[in-house]
C-alpha cells in the first residue's frame, strides 16, 4: 500500500474573496500547519488587495520553509473571470475590477520558486472538494459557492470543466427573474441577487425596515451596525424570527436554482460552500425541499446534495488541490516527491 509523504514539501492555498483574503499552508498530506484570514474592502483597491495577499502568501511560505523545505506550489482561486490560457483577470464586477490584468503574471513575478496557479474560486474549490473533500471519488459534481456573489465550479468524468472559454459554470450569472434587482454585471435578475450574502442581508434589513424586531435587531444595535453570516446564524439558533425568515427564503432560492441545473446536468454530488455555507442548518432544509419539489424524480433520485467538507476554507483548500493536480501531472517541477 502506498501513502503521501507528508515531509514531501509544503503547498500553499489562497483565496482572494470580495471583502476577505485567506491563506493557508499545508504539508502534502495535506494538513493545515497555518492559516490566516485578513479582511478587505473592494473600495481598497487592486493593486493595494493585491499586495495584502502577497505579504499573507511571504508570511505562508516562511512558515512553511520553517517545517518542510521544499515549496511545491501555490494556488490561487480569485473572484473573477480568470483566462486559463494566459493567467489574465478578465472581469471581477464584486471586486470593482473591470479592466483585464495579467494576475498570474503579477503574482509569479513575486515568488519565482515554485509553480503558481491562478483560477476563478469556485473552480478551484471544486477542486478541492473533489480531491480532499465530500466530492472524494465522484465524477460528476457541482459546486455551489455563495458568498458576497454566487459562483459555480463543474467536475466533469473527474476534471474541472470550464468551457470553450475557459470561464463557464458561472451558476450566477444565470437569470431567473427578468424584472429583478439590478446584479453587478450589469444584468438583471440573476441567481446571484436571490442567493447571496447581499441578497441575505437585503431581506433582514426589509423586516427591519417593516418594524420587525427580536435578538438579531437587538445584535445589530437596531439595524445600525453591519450584519455578518455569524451574527445570524447565532440569532437563528435563538429562534429569531427574522434571521430565520431571511434564511428560509434564501434557502428557498438556493434550493430552485439547483434543482433546474440538476434537470439540466444530471450529477451524482452538488456540493454546496462559500460563508452562506456556515448557515447550512438553516439553509438546505428549504433548499432541499425545493429541489425534491422542481427536480425530475430520476435526476433527483440520482443527485445528492450536500455542504462542502472545507466549507469557507474550500477554495484555499482548491489552491493546494491545483498544486497537488500539477505535481502529480508532472512530478519533475519539483523533483522527487518520495
Amino acid at each position: 500500500m502506498l501513502d503521501l509523504n507528508p515531509t514531501a514539501g509544503f503547498m500553499v492555498g489562497c483565496e482572494i474573496g470580495v471583502d476577505f483574503i485567506l491563506v493557508v499552508c499545508t504539508n502534502f498530506a495535506p494538513e493545515i500547519i497555518w492559516r490566516q484570514e485578513e479582511h478587505t474592502d473592494p473600495s481598497m483597491g487592486q493593486h493595494a488587495i493585491l499586495d495584502r495577499a502577497k505579504a499573507l502568501l511571504s508570511e505562508a511560505i516562511k512558515r512553511g520553509y520553517m517545517e518542510y523545505g521544499t515549496l511545491l506550489g501555490i494556488g490561487v482561486g480569485v473572484a473573477a473571470l480568470i483566462d486559463q490560457s494566459t493567467g489574465t483577470m478578465l472581469f471581477a464586477p464584486n471586486l470593482g475590477w473591470r479592466d483585464p490584468f495579467p494576475i498570474r503574471a503579477m503574482l509569479q513575478e513575486s515568488f519565482p520558486e515554485a509553480p503558481l496557479i491562478v483560477d476563478n474560486e469556485a473552480n478551484i474549490a471544486a477542486l478541492g472538494e473533489h480531491y480532499f473533500g465530500v466530492a472524494q471519488g465522484h465524477d460528476e459534481v457541482l459546486y455551489i459557492s455563495a458568498g458576497v456573489g454566487l459562483g459555480g465550479g463543474i467536475v466533469h468524468d473527474g476534471r474541472v470543466f470550464s468551457g470553450v472559454a475557459g470561464v463557464g459554470a458561472e451558476f450566477g450569472h444565470m437569470t431567473m427573474d427578468p424584472d429583478g434587482e439590478l446584479c453587478s454585471c450589469g444584468n438583471f435578475g440573476c441567481w446571484e441577487t436571490q442567493v447571496s450574502q447581499r441578497a441575505l442581508f437585503r431581506h433582514i434589513r426589509k423586516s427591519f425596515e417593516q418594524g420587525e424586531t427580536g435578538i438579531l435587531f437587538q445584535l445589530t444595535n437596531g439595524g445600525v451596525d453591519p450584519l455578518t453570516v455569524p451574527m445570524i446564524v447565532d440569532a437563528a439558533r435563538t429562534r429569531d424570527s427574522v434571521a430565520l425568515g431571511a434564511l428560509e427564503k434564501t434557502g428557498r432560492n438556493l434550493g430552485i436554482g439547483i434543482a433546474s441545473l440538476i434537470n439540466a446536468l444530471n450529477p451524482e454530488l452538488v456540493v454546496c460552500g462559500g460563508i452562506l455555507s456556515l448557515a447550512g442548518e438553516f439553509l438546505m432544509p428549504a433548499a432541499i425541499m425545493e429541489v425534491e419539489r422542481r427536480a425530475l424524480c430520476w435526476n433527483r433520485e440520482a443527485t445528492e446534495v450536500v455542504l462542502a467538507k472545507h466549507g469557507f476554507d474550500a477554495a484555499a483548500m482548491g489552491g493546494v488541490a491545483a498544486v497537488y493536480e500539477t505535481i502529480l501531472a508532472q512530478p519533475n517541477l519539483v523533483g522527487s516527491l518520495e
